[in-house]
């Protein structure tokens, strides 16, 4: 069992939590996540790694209550258990293991969207540690639901809050922020690594390609087993097939094909698109054995 031993509420059903968990906390890094499961009939909800401490022997997940079993989520108190607490799964951000000599080069905006900021933190921090300073922008459709903020601006150079509304620094979108950045700040930048809804990830990917920067997304598609048994997080990167869960989650976002990966996220919440896609992709919903291998 897992204990709960902090609890916050960051925004209106916005959750984050601490979590008793030594072994995971002791091998986990920026870009990977956890399967959480509350008890034995639960379901596996995956959820990225927001923070971690490795002598306190904790990692931090940052949770949207939306669904049925996120809402349930949100009912654990300090003290409660999750039954399982499976990780750490897929593979870290790509500058874990970049050599300092590359890094040094390298001249980052972070962009985060809503419940985004959360996997975005651990990287911004991470780099903040090995001694890179990095931007960021955090958008959000309105003031309240700004996540993360204070602890963002510790650990990065410049933090720039766009909100759609305007209640709350820059009005507009995150593209319009990074628009602003790049053609009227005479920002320069050669990597951007934006994480948040789908759709957004889709248009600054559009973006950052007209503007010739390298992009970075992570992408959270459904996901049921995390250890690419199932299939179900299948996408399209390149012209080829990968799995979010273990060749990710993070890839190049010029190359995803989002309007599928959106597709395919419909067609879960239907009985009749998960017979849709059973059909042409086999048993990806309820398992039935690897199709990573022949697929790849």
């Amino acid at each position: 069992m897992y204990k709960i031993v902090k609890k916050e509420i960051l925004a209106p059903n916005i959750y984050l939590m601490d979590i008793d968990a030594p072994r995971v906390a002791k091998s986990c890094y920026p870009g990977q996540f956890v399967i959480v499961k509350m008890d034995e009939k639960g379901e596996r909800i995956p959820l990225t790694i927001c923070d971690y401490d490795r002598e306190a022997g904790t990692v931090t997940i940052v949770f949207q209550a939306l669904g049925t079993s996120t809402k349930r989520m949100a009912e654990y108190e300090v003290s409660d258990s999750f039954r399982d607490f499976t990780g750490p799964l897929g593979c870290k951000s790509e500058l874990v293991d970049e050599a300092p000599e590359e890094l040094a080069k390298k001249n980052i905006l972070f962009v985060a969207g809503g419940v985004g900021t959360a996997p975005v933190y651990p990287q911004v921090k991470w780099m903040k540690e090995q001694g890179y300073e990095v931007d960021c922008v955090i958008g959000a459709r309105n003031q309240e639901l700004i996540i993360l903020e204070e602890e963002m601006k510790k650990v990065a150079k410049n933090v720039y809050v766009t909100t759609d509304d305007g209640s709350y620094g820059f009005k507009g979108n995150v593209n319009d922020c990074i628009k602003d950045l790049v053609k009227n700040q005479g920002k320069k930048y050669n990597l951007v690594i934006a994480i948040g809804p789908v759709i957004m990830m889709k248009f600054v990917s559009i973006l950052t390609k007209e503007l010739g920067i390298k992009t970075i997304v992570s992408m959270n598609p459904i996901m049921v087993d995390g250890t690419g048994m199932c299939g179900a997080c299948r996408l399209t990167v390149g012209g080829k097939v990968q799995f979010a869960c273990v060749d990710g989650p993070e890839f190049d976002g010029h190359l995803v094909d989002f309007d599928e990966s959106m597709k395919r996220q419909q067609m879960y919440k239907t009985a009749e698109g998960r017979a849709v896609l059973k059909e042409r992709e086999g048993a990806t919903h309820k398992g039935g054995g690897c199709g990573c291998s022949d697929s790849k």
